[in-house]
């Protein structure tokens, strides 16, 4: 099985990066990429951009990934309520790709972390809705707040027991797709 693992996040010190790093840990017998958003850093999208010069290669190449992938482990980070600036600026030059979905039906978990309460609520909310009108195929969604209290920096690992367990009662539910990419 081959896992595309997501940070929403150009911090070179990425919680959601971590996340998500741990999550695709989490399934065995699998191909793991990591994306950093810092790969696919473009000009700001812009439609006279765009119908002078194109979709930048970037985001071609991020799509390709996306298509690679049987499954998308997603964690994004919340700035102000919503999706990051450098992963807003990605996704929206490769939803510029001629007939192409973004996410094009692959099989994905959804997560975010936050230092605080909510965990990224708002941004996992933001994400819920537009997703799947982008081909988002959302097999499930994971929030992990107070970051810093319930994850293990050293071990990498979330601490919290409870959140623990429900992460990877979800991974496994994600691993499931391999069996039915089999058939």
């Amino acid at each position: 099985m081959k896992i595309l693992a997501i940070a929403g996040s150009n911090s070179d010190t990425s919680i959601n990066r971590q996340l998500v790093s741990y999550a695709a840990s989490l399934i065995e017998n699998a191909e793991v990429e990591i994306v950093d958003m810092n790969d696919f850093e473009m000009p700001i999208y812009k439609h006279q951009k765009e119908v002078e010069s194109g979709v930048p290669q970037q985001a071609v190449d991020f799509a390709a990934k996306i298509d690679n992938a049987n499954v998308l482990l997603i964690s994004l980070s919340e700035h102000n309520g919503t999706y990051s600036s450098a992963f807003k600026n990605v996704f929206d030059w490769t939803s510029r790709i001629k007939n192409r979905a973004v996410w094009n039906e692959v099989p994905m978990l959804l997560m975010a972390t936050a230092p605080g309460a909510r965990g990224g609520a708002g941004v996992l909310e933001a994400a819920s809705k537009r997703f799947p009108l982008h081909g988002g195929n959302i097999i499930d969604t994971f929030s992990l707040p107070f970051f810093n209290d319930n994850f293990d920096k050293e071990a990498q690992k979330i601490s919290n027991e409870e959140k623990d367990n429900e992460l990877k009662e979800k991974t496994r539910k994600i691993s499931a797709i391999e069996s039915i990419l089999e058939k």
